[in-house]
């Protein structure tokens, strides 16, 4: 009884929004075998699971992915039952660097140059429901094509870069606003000084997303982005990977042998690399919410405002999902029964 009390003693949340989900309990929305109910069971998955609206994601992939698995998730998103939960698209890249370490789990042959023709083909295969998109920015012609894509009304991230500082103040002016998983995404071995990080931190204009799940930033770089950007230009993301929702034990992702650790670390079995997270929204927010290192207030608005300012939507835009409450004493979210 004295736990349902505190329990009942929480403050509701509107709830929790994820600009980056690559999969759910086994299906992965970037493997060409993907299926509309597939697709479809893993969405209603997150939901269960507490997250209350995400964009579904795609990482690089070759064309005859994009063209089955685009026009699938396009379809999804206009069902009623998942209007204000599947708020759009994320494509994460092919636009990215191709250096190892900085491409992270995104397979080098079908990484592409900037090209605007081809991003149009994949918005017109998404039907037009492209939100986010995430390139590098130092490649020529990463301009044009942000530029292209923000006159779309697409979010322009920047990550898995080796870009500069001047790379990314011309990507700002060309309309880029984040900046995706700052800290992950990059080689293992950087410069001192001029290297991806230290430029993203430095940049005003650039809103950092962050994996909260405790396995891709130790709590000393998470303190160290938080005090830097601000708790207001911050945004909690899962970058759940097909694993996520699954017990520990040995799975295939997209051709590579990866592992789920008792505690949730996901890496390749060949290279180490994270391969992603294992990890919902929900248990990212908890795991920030247990460092201690911001208010309620600003805990919330990096779970829920801020991924939706973000894409340039608000709080009208979502639909009621399942109750969340945030126990402000034990510094937990909890899933209402």
């Amino acid at each position: 009884m004295r736990r349902k009390a505190q329990i009942s003693n929480g403050i509701k949340i509107r709830g929790l929004v994820d600009l980056q989900v690559n999969g759910y309990k086994g299906v992965n929305f970037s493997d060409i075998s993907l299926t509309r109910d597939d697709f479809i069971l893993a969405c209603r998955g997150v939901f269960e699971a507490g997250t209350t609206a995400f964009l579904p994601t795609i990482i690089t992939s070759s064309r005859k992915v994009y063209e089955h698995n685009l026009p699938i998730m396009a379809a999804v998103l206009q069902e009623a039952e998942f209007r204000g939960r599947l708020l759009g698209i994320h494509i994460e890249g092919p636009f990215i660097s191709t250096q190892k370490g900085t491409r992270g789990a995104h397979d080098e042959q079908w990484i592409s140059k900037p090209d605007v023709d081809y991003l149009r083909q994949l918005i017109d295969w998404a039907d037009g429901r492209v939100k986010m998109l995430t390139i590098a920015a130092e490649p020529n012609g990463a301009e044009k094509l942000a530029r292209y894509a923000a006159d779309r009304g697409i979010t322009v991230s920047l990550g898995h870069q080796i870009a500069g500082e001047q790379d990314l103040c011309r990507l700002v002016r060309a309309g880029a606003v984040s900046l995706t998983h700052l800290g992950n995404g990059t080689s293992a071995m950087l410069p001192r000084h001029e290297n991806p990080i230290w430029a993203g931190l430095g940049n005003d204009d650039l809103v950092a997303m962050i994996i909260t799940d405790g396995h891709h930033l130790p709590v000393s770089i998470l303190k160290t982005f938080i005090r830097t950007k601000s708790p207001e230009r911050c945004v909690v993301v899962s970058d759940a990977s097909s694993p996520a929702g699954l017990p520990a034990g040995k799975y295939e992702v997209l051709g590579h042998q990866v592992i789920l650790e008792e505690d949730g670390l996901l890496h390749d079995l060949t290279t180490g690399y994270l391969a992603g997270s294992s990890a919902t929204m929900l248990q990212c927010m908890n795991h920030l919410a247990s460092l201690d290192l911001v208010g309620t207030n600003e805990l919330l608005a990096m779970g829920f405002d801020n991924p939706l300012a973000l894409i340039g939507l608000g709080p009208k835009d979502v639909a009621q999902g399942r109750g969340i409450r945030f126990d402000k004493e034990h510094k937990i979210f909890r899933l209402q029964a």
